[in-house]
């Protein structure tokens, strides 16, 4: 049987599907939705192996739609065009047996490509169900975007991969003629990273390369089997997010060394150059930062770069820029200091703005007491003066710490001339 396993076993109800309860279990956001067969066009984004064309074509089987599929892969303008075309002949406009369109990867769609789809949405000729392993924010475009809500689908956990590996010993016809004592499951569920079909396709290379009718998993069976096995990079999903962890990683412990080889498995794998450098953006920021803000400017300029240059001199940038943030002193007192007031927040709630900082740009908040009390900075000494910017509930907190660099601790003795007493610097 040529079918992968993953195929095989593929939940056709709602009942049958693995994980994201939040989205389908008894309180999820779509379970009434896909009950009553009422779904807007909707963006699932998520990991690979989570279960985002499993679930789509639920959504159809449920709500007995046609469904039409394509892969952003491989389509085109022409074929999204020739699509709507038949929905629109398929289904009546504006009726709950509206055509589903179901976009793989729609993330790898042009401008222009997603422009097609603008007007079938619209007028309500299909239901669009778009997949996608990137940031819909950066990847689909404001006006198809707003036409659709995104729901996130998370990586499986243990107990939902462990539960793939059951239905697939008892459901799948070609396992179960096999004896299969799955004695240990660690390094199976570790190289799967909570992709599910990875697990299966991990799973059901361990047992084809066993001869024996009776087969015991180990965990040392797996990891023999699989280095054996492993492919260079997947650009679809399968080491996607193994390299880009250890790209990322590389950088922040400052190993240009180790950074510029993953750069190049990327590369050499065909990896879009500009999710390579959005990642960089961000971990300028998160873990580098004040220590050395010249990281944020130099990441996104590459960022901004590699769109104009493309493939393949792009890679020479991309390897100034990794090269260039690992080689960099780092600090993420910054990405502390945010984390640390969001939680401040979450657990305050919407405390007062004082009401010396608000603005008063009417006579009637000036009458009120907005901007009363307030004092310019650029009136004192120094450009300061000791004031009250917090609510009265938490005046004194410490966000940010700067961290132990030369540039941030700099910045500790700046604040700590102006707010030793106050936030004890």
């Amino acid at each position: 049987m040529n079918e992968p396993l993953a195929e095989r076993i593929r939940p056709k109800t709602l009942e049958d599907y693995v994980s994201q309860s939040h989205l389908i279990g008894e309180h999820g956001a779509l379970t009434h939705q896909i009950k009553k067969g009422i779904v807007p066009s909707l963006i699932f984004w998520g990991p690979p192996g989570t279960g985002k064309t499993t679930l789509a074509n639920i959504i159809a089987n449920e709500s007995q739609r046609p469904f039409y599929t394509l892969s952003a892969i491989s389509s085109g303008v022409k074929d999204v065009r020739e699509v709507i075309e038949k929905a629109k002949q398929s289904g009546g406009l504006f009726t709950s047996k509206n055509p589903i369109l179901f976009i793989d990867e729609i993330h790898r769609f042009s401008k222009s490509q997603q422009d097609s789809l603008l007007g079938a949405v619209e007028k309500g000729w299909v239901t669009l169900i778009g997949a996608t392993t990137e940031n819909p924010s950066f990847e689909v475009i404001p006006a198809l975007l707003s036409r659709c809500q995104v729901y996130v689908l998370n990586p499986f956990d243990k107990e939902d991969l462990e539960t793939l590996l059951h239905r697939a010993m008892t459901t799948d016809e070609v396992l179960k003629s096999k004896k299969i004592d799955l004695k240990e499951t660690e390094a199976l569920l570790r190289l799967s990273g909570g992709d599910g079909r990875k697990l299966l396709n991990i799973f059901e290379l361990i047992v084809n390369s066993e001869n024996d009718e009776a087969i015991t998993i180990t965990n040392d069976l797996v990891l023999n089997k699989v280095q054996k096995n492993t492919v260079l990079y997947d650009k679809t999903g399968e080491q996607h997010y193994d390299i880009i962890s250890a790209f990322i990683k590389s950088i922040r412990g400052s190993d240009p060394n180790a950074a510029v080889y993953w750069l190049a498995r990327m590369i050499e794998g065909g990896e879009d150059v500009k999710f390579i450098a959005r990642r960089m953006v961000i971990l300028a920021s998160e873990d580098i930062g004040n220590a050395n803000p010249t990281a944020l400017v130099m990441a996104n300029t590459t960022f901004q770069a590699v769109n104009t240059i493309g493939h393949p001199e792009a890679r020479i940038i991309l390897s100034q820029c990794a090269t260039y943030l690992a080689s960099s002193p780092k600090s993420n007192a910054s990405y502390l200091a945010i984390k640390e007031a969001q939680k401040k927040v979450s657990e305050t709630g919407d405390l007062s703005v004082p009401l010396a900082v608000r603005n008063a740009p009417t006579k009637l908040m000036k009458d009120l007491g907005y901007g009363t009390g307030y004092e310019y900075a650029h009136d004192h000494v120094d450009n300061f003066v000791d004031f009250e910017f917090l609510p009265e509930e938490i005046t004194g907190t410490v966000f940010y710490q700067p961290g132990n660099n030369q540039r941030e601790n700099a910045l500790r003795e700046f604040l700590k001339k102006r707010w030793k007493k106050k936030y004890g610097y």
